[in-house]
């Protein structure tokens, strides 16, 4: 498990507490969807990048 991998899984849990947050606040759908696209691909990004896979 590099740095790189490690950002990216925390800068994810990041956004999805964000989500979480905004969804108890009834923030704009809008912002809640752009959140979880983020999230997502900051997610996927780490778990891809770990060193597991070779």
């Amino acid at each position: 498990m590099n740095g790189l991998s490690t950002v990216l899984i925390v800068v994810g849990l990041f956004l999805l507490g964000g989500i979480y947050s905004f969804a108890r606040q009834q923030m704009p759908k809008g912002l809640i969807v752009l959140l979880s696209i983020g999230a997502a691909m900051c997610l996927g990004a780490g778990v891809l990048r770990l060193d597991v896979w070779s």
